[in-house]
């Protein structure tokens, strides 16, 4: 464990390095996640500038909640999960995954971090600073064992997107192309922003046990609240660490297929 934090420190580092040299890009960068975060604010505001209770059980500053964790999540995919496992499908297409496959390490984690777009702690704080918003304007703040179990959440919605994304890249062993996957799932993963009780019929089960977006934002949203249902913390644990173990399997297996540069 001690030697995949001396890495995950070293490809930090190295992003950090890289970051530096391009300061401009660094602000103009961080300057453009305010405006994307606004953006992503601006369709509540207009729903329920038309209508008070326009998303049922919801008030508008406790749906400013969810959107907070869908710009937050955004962030971590943007700055930590993407960067890397992108690139994974370049080196499948040349072959030239056989330098990182001939590295004294795991494989996944070192596709899994050797890029990071540090400049998306940008939207983080944008993140931070809507919670804070949200909940000056409802006049309190979460409760201790709320932000436990947000803080629980938010490692399972990360860990979640990133199951996802090591499936969607993983389909570049079988197929020349996946772009048309990543955008598919990133129009899906922006209905992320709005509560998961929008969703109804198919929509909503499909949203909840298939592609999960309720346990990546509205789950986090109701533990900051003081609504979330026991059960539904224990659903999300479980069902991230089955995508995590399914994703796992699946990279695993897509591996055996990978056909060298000189093979």
């Amino acid at each position: 464990m001690g030697r995949y934090l001396q890495l995950l420190k070293l490809q930090l580092r190295t992003s950090a390095l890289l970051a530096a040299q391009y300061r401009w890009d660094f602000l103009i960068d961080g300057l453009i996640s305010v405006v994307w975060a606004a953006a992503a604010i601006a369709p509540l505001l207009i729903v329920y500038f038309q209508r008070a209770q326009a998303i049922p059980g919801w008030t508008l500053n406790e749906s400013l909640v969810v959107t907070g964790w869908f710009i937050l999540l955004q962030a971590i995919l943007d700055g930590a999960i993407n960067p890397g496992l992108q690139a994974v499908v370049d080196h499948i297409r040349k072959g030239t995954l056989d330098f990182v496959l001939l590295k004294p390490a795991d494989a996944q984690f070192l596709v899994s971090t050797s890029r990071f777009q540090l400049w998306r702690i940008v939207s983080v704080g944008t993140a931070i600073a809507v919670f804070v918003i949200a909940f000056s304007r409802m006049g309190r703040v979460p409760s201790p064992a709320g932000f436990a179990q947000a803080f629980l959440l938010l490692g399972t919605a990360t860990l979640v997107l990133y199951s996802m994304w090591i499936l969607i890249v993983s389909t570049a062993f079988y197929v020349v192309k996946v772009d048309n996957l990543t955008y598919m799932f990133s129009s899906i993963f922006d209905a992320a922003r709005w509560p998961a009780s929008v969703f109804r019929g198919v929509l909503k089960f499909v949203f909840t046990f298939v592609i999960p977006l309720a346990l990546m934002t509205t789950y986090p949203a109701e533990a900051l609240l003081g609504r979330l249902e026991p059960l539904t913390l224990v659903y999300a644990v479980g069902a991230s660490l089955a995508f995590a173990t399914a994703a796992r399997t699946v990279w695993l297996l897509s591996l055996r297929r990978y056909a060298s540069a000189g093979g």
